[in-house]
């Protein structure tokens, strides 16, 4: 789930990204698994956080446990940077010798490192685990391709809409209900009060603008066997990128301020009291209360297009996979089972505030910290996930989405116009991936 900062032309980055995509896969002979010892070292992959402390803490109470019941087995877990996984992680498919048995990767990540061959097939373990019943629907697509699981989630992300209650309630405002009443909304704040935005949003930000496509009963592609064909520039989906994109303008978020800005800025902007609302997910909530905002804001879902709906989030968050080439496959599952269970899950979440991806312990989670509740119900409405292909990396890296926003928000195309070419775009990167 982590957002592209270059800002190449989409031409460009769409073919490199495919070409990576398809030169640079690992080849498969090498990924295979050299027999399952069921004693050794297990060597597992995790990300680094900005503070890994508190992670590491759960992390090292859950791998104590796991070893007090293996003899024979030891842990050796490293804290990678997010931004160099990717070099590593297809390295690692590449050279099973050295390679962990365990990763952590992003879980739009998940059809892509299938395709290189790198992720264990552990669909038979997964069913037969009791605690993955309780799974979410969304989470549970987030590991699975063509019917096949490659995983298990470890935490999901969705966002919502932070809101000012002090400037709500000097203007005498309600949250709004749906998506027609958030722009009047946004509109009227920026009019009472210029220097605000009413709703700041950003043309980089690309998961802040698909709840509104969704909502509006658009994708953003279409699936017919293993193949996908854009369906951005379908007139669903259009109303939908209207709807977000005619958010922009001095009405409310001026085009020369907010085209360039992603999801940190926009969340940025609202913390620093420069926004009386915002589109920011659970994890946003430390950098919120961290700014000057603290004590006068509170969270609701984002409404969708008919009045008292929810709109479609994003829901993203990050997996546990075992690698193909693992020598410790059974223990490795085990590992895995360990660190994304529900007892791990419920002691991220007090430790880190990620969102477990059970519905059990997400209730109870939004039991002890109430700032949740907005985010579960987002999630028990029903949240989407982006097409499971590799090509969506390249889509991604493209800014292929970023791109169709910007040009309509600056005047460059109109709605059909830009939705015809990122289709395009979209289309190019499907055939690439195969």
């Amino acid at each position: 789930m982590t957002p592209s900062g270059r800002r190449l032309s989409a031409r460009a980055a769409l073919t490199a990204a495919a070409l990576v995509l398809t030169a640079c896969a690992p080849s498969t002979s090498a990924g295979g698994a050299r027999g399952d010892d069921s004693t050794g070292r297990l060597r597992v992959w995790l990300f680094r956080e900005v503070d890994n402390r508190p992670k590491a803490a759960v992390v090292d109470k859950a791998v104590a446990a796991f070893t007090r019941e293996h003899r024979g087995v030891s842990v050796d877990v490293t804290y990678i940077p997010v931004e160099t996984r990717a070099q590593r992680i297809k390295a690692a498919f590449n050279d099973p010798a050295s390679a962990p048995d365990l990763i952590e990767y992003g879980n739009t990540d998940t059809a892509g490192y299938v395709r290189d061959g790198g992720l264990a097939d552990v669909t038979a373990d997964f069913a037969a685990w009791p605690e993955a019943g309780d799974t979410d629907p969304a989470a549970r697509r987030s590991v699975t391709v063509d019917g096949k699981v490659y995983g298990a989630p470890l935490f999901v992300g969705v966002r919502a809409l932070y809101y000012r209650t002090d400037v709500f309630r000097e203007l005498g405002l309600r949250p709004p209900r749906s998506q027609a009443e958030l722009a009047e909304t946004a509109r009227r704040v920026h009019r009472e009060r210029p220097g605000m935005y009413g709703l700041v949003v950003g043309g980089a930000y690309t998961y802040g603008a698909l709840p509104f496509l969704w909502a509006n009963g658009g994708a953003l592609a279409q699936r017919k066997g293993r193949k996908y064909t854009a369906a951005i520039d379908r007139e669903d989906a259009k109303k939908g990128i209207a709807a977000y994109t005619g958010l922009f303008g001095d009405h409310n978020c001026p085009p020369a301020k907010c085209a360039q800005m992603g999801g940190n800025a926009t969340v940025e902007a609202f913390a620093s009291g420069k926004a009386a609302m915002a589109i920011g997910g659970d994890f946003s909530h430390r950098a919120v209360e961290n700014g000057k905002v603290r004590g006068k804001y509170a969270v609701v879902p984002l409404p969708g297009a008919e009045e008292g709906s929810i709109a479609p989030a994003f829901a993203g968050g990050n997996n546990l996979g075992v690698l193909k080439g693992s020598s410790h496959r059974t223990l490795a599952v085990a590992l895995m089972r360990a660190l994304t269970g529900k007892r791990t899950q419920s002691e991220l979440f007090d430790a880190m505030g990620f969102l477990p991806t059970y519905t059990d312990v997400r209730r109870e989670a939004a039991r002890r910290q109430p700032f949740v509740e907005p985010f579960v119900k987002t999630l028990t409405a029903g949240a989407a996930f982006v097409p499971v292909t590799p090509a969506w990396a390249a889509i991604d890296a493209g800014q292929v989405l970023p791109t169709m926003l910007q040009e309509i928000v600056s005047g460059r195309r109109s709605v059909d116009a830009a939705a015809s070419a990122a289709a395009r775009k979209m289309n190019a990167a499907f055939r690439a991936a195969g």
